[in-house]
């Protein structure tokens, strides 16, 4: 059986040479779905060829989305990789621990798609709220700073050392895609915007990340998607049939 590897998904990239040297990490290592969100100079770029050194086939199926939502729109496994998990009540593990997760899923059918951020600032608290799992690399505590492509490079390294995960416990449900879950939350919050919930304007990107946090980390099935999704409407609805009278 082939195991799909999982997506790798570079957010705001700044470089067509560092958008080409991670593509020349991905050859190394048998990755070959490349995904850009929003590259600052557009794709495709000139620039990224000749640092590839030969991973053309890397750079000719790369997709271009417009929000990290959608770059992760057909996941059900979510990774990001930061130095600073920023407080948030994820699990945090290592590219070895996270390719040992990816390839038990993958055996499974599931997909996965792993974050990288830009090269200057690193991913936003907003690109980590919907998240599911932190990537974080055991380096020197004092500097811990790695570019995009040495990034991309070791999670590469140990997917393809990791081996098939067969003593590994089998998911009793299959994750709903991170599509369907986006769908759930931005649900949700228009049905709290109605209601007049964020009435704290300062306070409402805050809670709005709380938000995406508390309904990410579950990994729901697609089931439970729909049904919470069946759950928020009817709550919407019972008011609204009260005031027409309706039984």
């Amino acid at each position: 059986m082939d195991i799909e590897a999982p997506a790798i998904i570079l957010v705001r990239p700044q470089l067509g040479m560092n958008i080409g040297m991670a593509a020349r990490a991905m050859g190394n290592f048998a990755l070959d779905r490349l995904r850009l969100v929003e590259p600052r100079d557009g794709w495709p770029n000139p620039e990224a060829g000749p640092p590839a050194s030969g991973a053309d086939h890397v750079l000719e199926t790369v997709t271009v989305h417009g929000s990290v939502a959608g770059a992760l729109a057909d996941c059900q496994l979510t990774f990001a990789t930061t130095v600073r998990p920023r407080d948030m009540a994820k699990p945090v593990v290592t590219p070895k621990q996270a390719a040992a997760l990816i390839r038990e899923a993958a055996a499974q059918g599931l997909k996965a798609g792993i974050l990288f951020g830009p090269e200057r600032s690193g991913l936003t608290a907003d690109d980590l709220a919907p998240v599911q799992t932190i990537i974080t690399c055991p380096v020197n505590p004092g500097f811990g700073s790695l570019n995009l492509a040495q990034a991309v490079l070791l999670v590469g390294y140990e997917w393809f050392q990791s081996s098939d995960p067969e003593a590994a416990p089998a998911r009793t449900h299959q994750p709903a895609p991170h599509g369907e879950v986006a769908g759930l939350i931005a649900h949700l919050e228009a049905e709290l915007e109605e209601a007049g919930y964020f009435h704290v304007p300062d306070r409402t990107p805050a809670t709005r990340r709380t938000l995406a946090q508390m309904l990410s980390r579950p990994q729901f099935s697609a089931e439970e998607v729909r049904t919470l999704r069946g759950v928020i409407r009817a709550l919407a609805e019972g008011p609204k049939r009260k005031a027409r009278g309706a039984p």
